[in-house]
Protein backbone atom coordinates (compact mmCIF):
# COMPACT_ATOMS: atom_id res chain seq x y z
CA UNK A 1 0.00 0.00 0.00
CA UNK A 2 1.31 3.44 -0.96
CA UNK A 3 1.58 5.90 1.93
CA UNK A 4 2.12 9.54 0.96
CA UNK A 5 4.58 11.41 3.15
CA UNK A 6 5.29 14.99 2.16
CA UNK A 7 7.05 17.86 3.94
CA UNK A 8 5.15 19.75 6.61
CA UNK A 9 2.50 22.22 5.51
CA UNK A 10 3.39 25.89 5.43
CA UNK A 11 7.07 25.31 4.74
CA UNK A 12 8.56 26.97 1.70
CA UNK A 13 10.52 23.93 0.58
CA UNK A 14 9.68 22.51 -2.79
CA UNK A 15 10.20 18.93 -3.84
CA UNK A 16 10.03 16.58 -6.81
CA UNK A 17 7.75 13.55 -7.15
CA UNK A 18 8.04 11.04 -10.01
CA UNK A 19 5.36 8.51 -10.89
CA UNK A 20 6.77 5.90 -13.27
CA UNK A 21 5.94 2.51 -14.71
CA UNK A 22 4.90 0.74 -17.89
CA UNK A 23 2.06 1.48 -20.26
CA UNK A 24 -1.37 0.86 -18.65
CA UNK A 25 0.02 1.00 -15.10
CA UNK A 26 -2.00 4.04 -14.04
CA UNK A 27 0.71 6.75 -14.13
CA UNK A 28 -1.52 9.46 -15.58
CA UNK A 29 -4.44 8.39 -13.40
CA UNK A 30 -2.21 8.82 -10.33
CA UNK A 31 -0.95 12.19 -11.57
CA UNK A 32 -4.52 13.41 -12.08
CA UNK A 33 -5.53 12.07 -8.64
CA UNK A 34 -2.77 14.09 -6.96
CA UNK A 35 -3.67 17.21 -8.94
CA UNK A 36 -7.37 16.94 -8.10
CA UNK A 37 -6.46 16.78 -4.42
CA UNK A 38 -4.32 19.92 -4.83
CA UNK A 39 -7.22 21.64 -6.62
CA UNK A 40 -9.57 20.67 -3.81
CA UNK A 41 -7.13 22.34 -1.38
CA UNK A 42 -7.26 25.50 -3.54
CA UNK A 43 -3.62 25.19 -4.55
CA UNK A 44 -2.77 26.95 -7.80
CA UNK A 45 -1.35 24.50 -10.30
CA UNK A 46 -0.07 24.12 -13.83
CA UNK A 47 -0.16 20.93 -15.87
CA UNK A 48 1.97 20.35 -18.97
CA UNK A 49 2.03 17.70 -21.66
CA UNK A 50 4.27 17.23 -24.71
CA UNK A 51 2.87 18.24 -28.07
CA UNK A 52 3.64 14.78 -29.45
CA UNK A 53 1.02 13.17 -27.18
CA UNK A 54 -2.31 13.74 -28.90
CA UNK A 55 -3.79 10.25 -28.39
CA UNK A 56 -6.97 11.15 -26.54
CA UNK A 57 -7.11 14.95 -26.70
CA UNK A 58 -4.97 17.69 -28.20
CA UNK A 59 -4.98 19.88 -25.09
CA UNK A 60 -6.05 17.81 -22.09
CA UNK A 61 -4.11 15.20 -20.20
CA UNK A 62 -6.33 12.11 -20.38
CA UNK A 63 -5.74 8.76 -18.68
CA UNK A 64 -6.59 5.44 -20.32
CA UNK A 65 -9.52 5.30 -17.86
CA UNK A 66 -10.88 8.61 -19.17
CA UNK A 67 -9.93 10.98 -16.33
CA UNK A 68 -9.00 14.36 -17.76
CA UNK A 69 -7.49 17.73 -16.83
CA UNK A 70 -6.71 20.79 -18.93
CA UNK A 71 -3.01 21.20 -19.76
CA UNK A 72 -0.53 23.47 -21.48
CA UNK A 73 0.81 21.72 -24.59
CA UNK A 74 4.50 22.44 -25.11
CA UNK A 75 7.43 21.35 -27.28
CA UNK A 76 10.37 22.08 -24.98
CA UNK A 77 10.89 21.99 -21.21
CA UNK A 78 12.11 25.61 -21.17
CA UNK A 79 8.53 26.71 -21.93
CA UNK A 80 7.49 25.62 -18.43
CA UNK A 81 9.46 28.41 -16.74
CA UNK A 82 8.10 30.96 -19.22
CA UNK A 83 4.49 30.01 -18.37
CA UNK A 84 4.96 29.51 -14.60
CA UNK A 85 3.67 32.42 -12.49
CA UNK A 86 4.29 31.24 -8.91
CA UNK A 87 1.86 28.29 -8.94
CA UNK A 88 2.54 26.00 -5.94
CA UNK A 89 2.15 22.80 -7.97
CA UNK A 90 3.61 22.11 -11.41
CA UNK A 91 2.93 18.77 -13.07
CA UNK A 92 4.21 17.14 -16.25
CA UNK A 93 2.68 14.12 -17.95
CA UNK A 94 4.63 11.89 -20.36
CA UNK A 95 7.91 13.30 -19.02
CA UNK A 96 9.91 10.73 -20.99
CA UNK A 97 9.12 12.65 -24.20
CA UNK A 98 10.77 15.86 -22.98
CA UNK A 99 14.34 16.99 -23.51
CA UNK A 100 17.03 16.53 -20.84
CA UNK A 101 16.39 20.13 -19.69
CA UNK A 102 13.29 18.92 -17.84
CA UNK A 103 15.62 17.86 -15.00
CA UNK A 104 17.02 21.37 -14.53
CA UNK A 105 13.56 22.93 -14.87
CA UNK A 106 12.30 20.60 -12.13
CA UNK A 107 15.22 21.53 -9.87
CA UNK A 108 14.70 25.27 -10.46
CA UNK A 109 11.01 25.01 -9.58
CA UNK A 110 11.63 22.86 -6.48
CA UNK A 111 14.25 25.37 -5.30
CA UNK A 112 11.56 28.08 -5.58
CA UNK A 113 9.25 26.14 -3.25
CA UNK A 114 7.17 24.34 -5.89
CA UNK A 115 5.80 20.81 -5.61
CA UNK A 116 6.83 19.29 -8.95
CA UNK A 117 5.04 16.09 -10.04
CA UNK A 118 6.19 14.23 -13.15
CA UNK A 119 4.71 11.06 -14.65
CA UNK A 120 6.28 8.97 -17.37
CA UNK A 121 7.50 5.68 -18.71
CA UNK A 122 10.69 4.62 -16.98
CA UNK A 123 11.58 2.23 -19.84
CA UNK A 124 10.93 2.16 -23.58
CA UNK A 125 9.59 -0.85 -25.47
CA UNK A 126 13.08 -2.41 -25.52
CA UNK A 127 13.31 -2.28 -21.72
CA UNK A 128 15.88 0.55 -21.85
CA UNK A 129 15.66 3.62 -19.55
CA UNK A 130 13.65 6.25 -21.42
CA UNK A 131 14.83 9.81 -22.10
CA UNK A 132 15.27 12.04 -19.04
CA UNK A 133 13.49 9.60 -16.70
CA UNK A 134 16.66 8.15 -15.07
CA UNK A 135 17.87 11.67 -14.18
CA UNK A 136 14.40 12.64 -12.88
CA UNK A 137 14.25 9.51 -10.74
CA UNK A 138 17.69 10.34 -9.33
CA UNK A 139 16.77 13.88 -8.23
CA UNK A 140 13.26 13.11 -6.93
CA UNK A 141 12.47 13.09 -3.22
CA UNK A 142 9.50 10.79 -3.85
CA UNK A 143 9.29 8.00 -6.42
CA UNK A 144 6.21 5.90 -7.02
CA UNK A 145 6.55 2.95 -9.36
CA UNK A 146 3.18 1.67 -10.49
CA UNK A 147 2.58 -1.61 -12.29
CA UNK A 148 0.16 -2.88 -14.86
CA UNK A 149 -1.09 -6.46 -15.00
CA UNK A 150 0.61 -8.78 -17.48
CA UNK A 151 -1.85 -9.58 -20.26
CA UNK A 152 -0.18 -12.96 -20.73
CA UNK A 153 -0.03 -14.43 -17.22
CA UNK A 154 -1.68 -11.98 -14.79
CA UNK A 155 1.43 -11.13 -12.74
CA UNK A 156 2.57 -7.56 -12.13
CA UNK A 157 3.85 -6.05 -15.37
CA UNK A 158 6.65 -3.51 -15.71
CA UNK A 159 7.41 -3.79 -19.45
CA UNK A 160 5.63 -2.09 -22.36
CA UNK A 161 5.71 -4.63 -25.18
CA UNK A 162 5.22 -3.10 -28.61
CA UNK A 163 2.90 -5.18 -30.78
CA UNK A 164 3.63 -3.41 -34.09
CA UNK A 165 6.80 -3.57 -36.21
CA UNK A 166 7.87 0.09 -36.01
CA UNK A 167 11.32 0.41 -34.41
CA UNK A 168 11.73 4.08 -33.46
CA UNK A 169 11.98 4.72 -29.72
CA UNK A 170 9.05 7.13 -29.76
CA UNK A 171 5.77 5.72 -31.00
CA UNK A 172 2.73 7.27 -29.36
CA UNK A 173 -0.08 4.80 -28.96
CA UNK A 174 -2.26 2.80 -26.63
CA UNK A 175 -3.78 -0.72 -26.69
CA UNK A 176 -3.50 -0.87 -30.48
CA UNK A 177 0.32 -0.71 -30.25
CA UNK A 178 1.36 -1.85 -26.75
CA UNK A 179 0.61 -4.43 -24.09
CA UNK A 180 1.94 -4.71 -20.55
CA UNK A 181 4.03 -7.79 -19.76
CA UNK A 182 5.89 -9.11 -16.73
CA UNK A 183 9.63 -9.77 -17.05
CA UNK A 184 9.19 -13.48 -17.76
CA UNK A 185 6.57 -13.04 -20.49
CA UNK A 186 8.43 -10.05 -21.96
CA UNK A 187 11.63 -12.10 -22.23
CA UNK A 188 9.76 -14.91 -23.99
CA UNK A 189 8.07 -12.64 -26.54
CA UNK A 190 10.50 -9.78 -27.09
CA UNK A 191 13.78 -11.62 -27.27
Amino acid sequence: MFLEQFPGEGRQNGWIEVVCGSMFSGKTEELIRRLKRAQFANQRLLLFKPKIDDRYHEENVVSHQGSSLSAHVIDHSSEILKIWTNEKVVAVDEAQFFDEGITEVSNVLAKKGVRVILAGLDMDYKGVPFGPMPALLAIAEYVTKVHAICVSCGNLAQFSHRTVTETGQVLVGAVEKYQPLCRSCYNKIAH
